[in-house]
This record gives structure tokens, C-alpha cells and sequence, in this order.
């Protein structure tokens, strides 16, 4: 028994290292800098694989995992950002909600239905949508406010630039959740126990 219970959490340890080094490597794609001081990149793809594939807990932990090596200063962010002064920046909002989007896009994840690699991949763009995009947005729209001190109603017009580009990451999302659900039947979706 507590090799079994070993051997799930090295499992689950695995995993939760495993997408935060996504992360980091989805950081080596250049960032398409923007004047309002948040850049566009890559990486907010990696928050909806997390909660999709990991499910809230460890999908939320990934993330967590992540951002702590980004405040020791590792440049892991795009454009090879690191350290602090990051998390003052106006794009902070975005990054401490990638822990908690990661999170929401699992619970999400979890309660839709699933079955058919089909249903699975239009759950997981959903889920994105949803915590991924939405529930990102309003934690980056509360960030600019807060540090850039800009004004609610031109923060979200400003975040809307994003929006086109983060729905194509929504679907890639679940391109991939459909190729795993397909050779993973058994994969624990959103973190469901088979």
C-alpha cells in the first residue's frame, strides 16, 4: 500500500515539474512586445494544457511551481524575463493569475463531459475559454489597473488585443487534449480518477 501511494505521488511530482518546465521552455519563443507593457506570448497556452491535462490541483501547482522559479530569478519568462521586478510590472496581473487559471481550467475540465476524444477536445477548449482566457484576462485587467493604474474601461479595451490570439491557443488546447484522449483513453482528464 505505501508503495503504491509512493509511487502515485512520484507520478504526480513528475507531472507538476514536468509542465512547469513547459512553461519554461514555451519561454524560449519570442514575445511580441506591445505599448501597453504586457507582451504577447506563448505561454498562456501552457496554463490551459496544465488544467486540461493535470486537472486543479496539480495543474494549479505546476504553475505555482513556475512562478517560484521566476521570482528566484530564473529567466523563464518569454523574452527572458525573471526575478521580482517582474511581479510589479503591469502584465503581473497575467502572471499571478496563471496559478489560479491553471486551477479554474481544471475544476472546469472535470465537471464537463467527457468520453469521445471529440467531447473531451470541445470540453477542453471550453474549459480554456472559460479559465484560460476569461478568467486570465480579468486577473491581467485587474493587474493593469492595479500597477499601471489605467482605467477599468481602457484596461479591458487594451486586453482585447489578446483575445483573438488566446482563442487559437484555446483550440490548440484541445487539438492536443483530442491526439491524448485518443492514445490515452485512460488519461485523467481535469484530474478525474479512472
Amino acid at each position: 500500500m505505501t508503495a503504491a501511494i509512493s509511487r502515485k505521488a512520484s507520478h504526480s511530482m513528475a507531472l507538476v515539474a514536468l509542465f512547469a518546465a513547459l512553461m519554461a521552455v514555451m519561454g524560449l519563443i519570442p514575445k511580441i512586445d506591445l505599448p501597453l507593457g504586457v507582451p504577447i506570448t506563448l505561454q498562456s497556452l501552457g496554463v490551459m494544457l496544465a488544467g486540461c491535462l493535470l486537472g486543479a490541483r496539480r495543474g494549479f501547482q505546476s504553475m505555482l511551481l513556475f512562478l517560484a522559479a521566476v521570482a528566484a530569478g530564473l529567466p523563464l519568462l518569454s523574452g527572458g524575463r525573471g526575478g521580482l521586478g517582474v511581479f510589479m510590472a503591469p502584465s503581473a496581473g497575467y502572471l499571478v493569475g496563471y496559478a489560479l487559471a491553471a486551477g479554474v481550467t481544471g475544476a472546469l475540465m472535470r465537471t464537463l463531459p467527457q468520453g469521445t476524444p471529440l467531447r473531451t477536445a470541445t470540453s477542453a477548449f471550453i474549459a480554456s475559454v472559460l479559465g484560460g482566457l476569461v478568467f486570465l484576462h480579468a486577473m491581467g485587467i485587474a493587474g493593469l489597473v492595479l500597477l499601471a493604474q489605467m482605467p477599468l474601461d481602457k484596461a479591458f479595451l487594451a486586453d482585447l488585443v489578446f483575445v483573438p490570439g488566446d482563442l487559437v491557443k484555446c483550440a490548440l488546447c484541445a487539438v492536443v487534449v483530442h491526439t491524448v484522449a485518443k492514445a490515452q483513453p485512460d488519461w485523467p482528464f481535469g484530474g478525474r480518477e479512472r
